[in-house]
This record gives C-alpha cells, structure tokens and sequence, in this order.
C-alpha cells in the first residue's frame, strides 16, 4: 500500500515495536528498522528527528514524524494512516 518510505526505529526487546510492526504489515508495509541496540550513534539521531522523544518506537512516514505506536494507531482509528501511507497528508 505504501507509496512512501517508512522507517522505524526499534529494538527487539520492544513490544510497542512489534505491535507497530504487525499493525503497519497489516496495511501492507514492511517498515525498514533501525535497531538503536546495535547502534547506539542512531540512538542519538532518532532522538534529534523526533525532537527529544528517546522512546522507542519512533515512527517516520516519509519525512513526517508520526510518533510511537500509539500515535500510529491513534492516525489508524481517526482514518488518517491509509492516507499517510499513500503519500496524502
């Protein structure tokens, strides 16, 4: 479905991160992740695009700062996400 980039950073120890995951591959998109555990220099680079959040997830939409998962599903309630991810704001 997605028509935009979408980049996650995670860990895999998150369960936040896995329920984003399964609710975005629901909609038909593999989020590319960064794993901030194996490189902690990302760590810092996630929490500069998100403008201080240093909890992950941290959810990109194309350049769009979403949030974490529950500010995905809360875009999937107001049905907002579908849109995103086809490039429509």
């Amino acid at each position: 479905m997605s028509s935009v980039p979408v980049l996650m950073y995670s860990t895999p120890s998150c369960p936040y991160c896995r329920m984003a995951e399964s609710l975005l591959r629901s909609k038909g998109v593999t989020p590319e992740q960064i794993r901030i555990d194996r490189d902690p220099q990302q760590r810092q680079v996630m929490t500069t695009r998100s403008h201080g959040r240093h909890t992950v997830p941290q959810i990109f939409i194309g350049e769009q700062h979403v949030g974490g998962y529950d500010d995905l599903a809360a875009l999937d309630k107001k049905g907002l996400l579908d849109g995103l991810l086809r490039g429509k704001s």
